[in-house]
């Protein structure tokens, strides 16, 4: 898999590398500012996708003595690191647009640089596609990241050519930096929400699709000595999960057969999961009397209350420190 991702964002640094080339190329013949806005904006792409080959190499690596969970964090600063070089570019490119509006400057052959956009905007439309998808496939955040960037490039493309058409048919010059002011905008938007995501990993914010996406998975599966599950908390480094939660078994239940009751879980799991490795630490309660009213464990000879319903598994049950009821 790791020689996989780096592939792809090989892919990537090559392609954009090229692609800001010819955006450059379009600035210097066309003077326009709003193509040097999408210019400066693809050397972003370039610097992330060399830092995002270092971090996929680095998150691939082995779990070691001072990484005891693996290296998989490194993606969410290289994230983060892409989000923070978009957040300075948009800056630059507002500073830039309100400088042009005040010294305005001649356009020269647009025709030309419409072209050159096109071309780029259609290549950066295939890689960003290609870029999300193979992301999602290999659950890499680094990946997808850089690919939602790169869709939000083919936006702003496709907003500057109309404008250059319109500068074309009409002449409204000042069209140039109205529309870089707006990119601007844009761009200081991705780059915010890309550090977002960035400290929420960091931070170990819970992503609660992956919390449900477990719940569904044992509620599925759900075996009648397993009578709750709670205090759930999830950790991603990378595309690995790490699982801490308590279950409640029956209290009388041998050693061996708790333990393969744990085991279960984490096969179980590791089999639906498709977006990556989990690790389970799981901790075994053992039952009291005020379970017994939503134990399904039928044969259960020990019941002090009769069964008088099944509690259905949710974020509001599994989460919080303590037995359901």
């Amino acid at each position: 898999m790791l020689k996989k991702e780096l592939r792809v964002i090989f892919v990537s640094l090559i392609v954009s590398f090229i692609l800001t080339g010819a955006k450059f190329a379009a600035y210097f013949i066309t003077h326009s500012v709003a193509i040097l806005s999408d210019a400066l904006e693809s050397i972003i792409n370039v610097v992330a996708g060399g830092f995002a080959c270092y971090s996929i190499y680095l998150a691939g690596q082995p779990k070691d003595v001072n990484h005891p969970y693996g290296h998989g964090k490194v993606e969410f600063f290289s994230i983060g690191f892409e989000g923070a070089m978009i957040f300075i570019a948009g800056m630059l490119i507002l500073a830039k647009a309100i400088q042009y509006f005040v010294f305005p400057k001649e356009l020269f052959k647009i025709e030309s640089g419409l072209w050159l956009i096109g071309v780029t905007t259609i290549a950066n439309l295939l890689l960003g596609l290609y870029l999300v998808r193979s992301g999602r496939e290999l659950s890499s955040i680094t990946i997808r990241g850089n690919g939602q960037h790169i869709m939000t490039d083919v936006y702003s493309s496709v907003g500057l050519m109309i404008a250059l058409g319109v500068i074309q048919v009409t002449g409204w010059k000042w069209l140039d930096p109205a529309v870089s002011l707006l990119m601007g905008s844009l761009i200081l938007t991705s780059g915010y929400r890309l550090m977002r995501r960035s400290i929420s990993g960091l931070m170990d914010e819970t992503d609660m699709r992956v919390v449900d996406k477990v719940i569904a998975i044992l509620s599925a599966h759900r075996r009648h000595n397993w009578i709750d599950i709670h205090n759930m908390r999830v950790q991603q480094y990378g595309h690995n999960y790490h699982i801490d939660c308590h279950v409640t078994l029956p209290y009388y239940l041998e050693l061996n057969d708790a333990h393969e009751e744990m085991k279960h879980i984490e096969k179980l799991v590791n089999k639906e999961f498709a977006a990556g490795e989990v690790e389970f630490f799981i901790h075994m309660d053992p039952c009291i009397p005020s379970c017994c009213h939503y134990c399904l464990k039928d044969d259960c000879t020990v019941r002090s209350h009769p069964f008088t319903g099944e509690i259905t598994w949710t974020r509001n049950n599994v989460m919080p420190n303590r037995k359901h009821g």
